[in-house]
């Protein structure tokens, strides 16, 4: 495993550039370990919604986690106003850096994380777990057909 620590600077947007820092340094797997920070602008997808809210004012970054790789990132954010009034949802383009926000990715080397539209499934892409070659760690498939983990099922092979 390896980590990542970077900062985001005010007016910045917290979704694309968590995407660009996943990009520039090639993270195939990782998830999101800690962040903390401020929003001036939020834009999040409730539970069950189809559409985006948008809250303005000024926002804590409680609680941020989720999975990342430059196939496709799936994140939540929770954020606090000045009440300590909190909500949470799918992060998505739009939440906007008021001072800062400091966020810890941690990378797995020994998988590669992609989102597909599996049959029968939720009706949204979905994490696909697979195997470098050369390593030995499980992880749970998402594919049609695959059994429930007892308590891992075999990896899907890279190519």
């Amino acid at each position: 495993m390896k980590a990542h620590t970077f900062r985001l600077k005010p007016a910045q947007d917290l979704f694309d550039s968590i995407e660009e820092f996943v990009k520039q340094k090639n993270i195939q797997a990782g998830c999101v370990l800690s962040s903390v920070g401020s929003l001036t602008h939020a834009t999040l997808r409730l539970a069950n919604r189809s559409y985006y809210n948008e809250y303005e004012g000024h926002f804590e970054i409680v609680s941020m986690t989720g999975t990342v790789s430059i196939h496709g990132s799936h994140i939540h954010v929770a954020i606090s106003d000045g009440d300590g009034v909190t909500i949470g949802g799918h992060l998505v383009s739009g939440c906007k850096i008021y001072t800062t926000a400091e966020i810890v990715i941690a990378e797995f080397e020994d998988v590669i994380y992609k989102r597909e539209l599996l049959q029968n499934d939720s009706g949204y892409e979905e994490l696909v777990c697979i195997k470098r070659r050369g390593t030995a760690l499980p992880c749970l498939l998402s594919k049609e057909g695959a059994q429930p983990p007892t308590p891992y099922n075999e990896f899907k092979n890279s190519s």
